[in-house]
């Protein structure tokens, strides 16, 4: 169906839902032409801000019989593109439907609604010794919509697990505004386990309404260590160490000496700087548990050439020491004028041989890279410095970070971890990801959403777009992708 007018989607969503829940001016649309990935923006046509599920139904109904494109967005901290507007869709903001609708303590359950803020529901459990464990760096600002739709983790998803670990139901609209529940409140739900399809899905399926959240009781105790490393090598060595001994960690967290040093101009959380890397390991549990992991972990630090190690001693020194990894993204975009946050995932044992590459890049295209991740789990977040001012540089950015992502794939990783693809990465899932799978993937989308019209363009390429790149990279070598019609 052609694009249609601006004129004719406000007269038709004025006849359903109240003009004051609209936006189409540039003026009051600009706040909301890009997500955490600022360097791309568009206006779309119109933006809408409902308050309950059933201005949702009708939006979606109506665009759905205009054919009208529909990009949903919740806080905005997304940094993949995944909210960015489409010029002739809608562009559907949850931030208002924001209350957490049940709290029960018994079952250890919360039900929220999508534009709950991440941190606010461990704020509202606190009372009950309760908290919710995924806990992303942007969790003061991030929405839980948000999080389900880019299964999002945090520095304590290695022991925990990312969202998709601790959300139990989701209820959801489709395009056609057709309710749909997936999982429960029970241990399990009968038929196929969609809820999982549904975290990291991109607002690609459908518009997330409702969430149940799993929460889990304060632990007795939490304590971190703080270790400095001669050598980034040395560190992400010491990362397998501590997981081979048994140790499973609520925190296991590297940052590189750039990150150190902008941390501690940041806000001085007690980093050594003058070490080329630091390991941050925290032990929950009881307090016999935990003192006993610590010495278990301070032998393993210190046999592995840390040259400096300190362990809270209190809650007030375990919360400072976790404020500079907290405050790492925020601390390295002061350094410069710009910075590109890049999000791939490998196996922990390939962090040596990778972090090298990193570095050997970084050297090769110019720019400074700064390493802060979740090494627990090989989540890797690159950050590349550069000044978009300068003419060529925002291009070398972007080729450095699909480099990057190359190598994340060759050492049998994944092109992302928690930021999700959106469009930044789009064309690097042509490298991971053969025809048949990429089939797979359209093929789910078709069963939710037939026209594609729900955030068109993002997370899974045309087979057309992969064969116009050339390549495929199957199997640890690239081939020339098949001529397969555009889907």
């Amino acid at each position: 169906m052609d694009s249609i007018s601006k004129a004719l989607l406000l007269k038709e969503l004025n006849a359903v839902v109240p003009s004051e829940i609209l936006l189409d001016t540039d003026e009051a649309m600009r706040p909301f032409e890009c997500d955490g990935l600022s360097v791309y923006r568009k206006l779309p046509l119109l933006v809408a801000l409902p308050e309950d599920t059933e201005q949702i139904r009708k939006i979606l109904v109506t665009c759905h019989r205009l054919g009208v494109p529909v990009v949903t967005r919740g806080a905005g901290t997304g940094l993949s593109g995944g909210a960015l507007p489409i010029e002739s869709g809608l562009l559907l903001v949850l931030t208002r439907l924001d209350r957490i609708l049940h709290i029960d303590p018994l079952n250890r359950t919360a039900r929220v609604q999508p534009g709950v803020r991440n941190l606010a529901v461990s704020e509202a459990v606190a009372v009950h010794g309760l908290y919710y464990a995924p806990d992303p760096s942007s969790q003061i600002a991030c929405s839980i919509g948000g999080n389900v739709a880019e299964n999002s983790g945090g520095v304590h998803c290695l022991k925990y697990g990312l969202t998709v670990h601790n959300v139990m139901e989701v209820r959801l609209l489709t395009i056609e505004g057709e309710e749909l529940v997936l999982g429960g409140e029970a241990l399990d739900a009968p038929g196929f386990d969609l809820l999982a399809l549904l975290n990291g899905s991109e607002g690609m399926l459908g518009v997330i309404t409702e969430v149940l959240l799993r929460l889990l009781p304060l632990p007795e105790t939490a304590r971190i260590a703080l270790a400095g490393f001669a050598s980034i090598e040395a560190a992400a060595a010491t990362v397998g160490a501590i997981i081979g001994a048994g140790i499973v960690p609520a925190g296991l967290e590297m940052m590189d000496r750039l990150s150190v040093e902008a941390v501690e101009a940041f806000n001085s959380p007690g980093y050594p700087r003058d070490a080329e890397a630091v390991l941050l390991c925290e032990l929950d549990g009881g307090e016999a548990e935990v003192a006993e992991q610590m010495e278990s972990v301070r032998h393993i630090l210190e046999t592995h050439g840390a040259t400096s190690i300190t362990v809270s001693a209190s809650e007030a020194e375990r919360l400072r020491l976790w404020q500079g990894r907290k405050n790492a993204f925020p601390a390295v975009g002061r350094s410069r004028p710009d910075y590109y946050s890049m999000d791939g995932t490998i196996p922990r044992r390939e962090l040596p041989r990778v972090l090298a590459q990193i570095s050997d890049a970084s050297g090769r295209y110019g720019l400074p890279v700064a390493n802060v991740f979740h090494a627990g789990d090989g989540n890797l977040h690159p950050l590349i410095l550069y000044d978009a001012n300068r003419e060529g540089e925002l291009d070398l950015a972007e080729k450095l970070g699909a480099e990057i992502l190359t190598m994340c794939i060759e050492a049998g990783g994944t092109v992302t971890g928690e930021h999700g693809v959106g469009m930044e990465k789009i064309d690097s899932m042509c490298e991971q990801f053969d025809a048949a799978e990429l089939e797979q993937f359209h093929a789910l989308k078709n069963a939710f959403d037939p026209d594609g019209l729900l955030n068109p363009g993002k997370a899974v390429p045309t087979l057309h777009r992969c064969a116009e790149l050339g390549a495929m990279h199957v199997h640890g070598g690239k081939l020339p992708f098949p001529d397969i019609p555009r889907f």
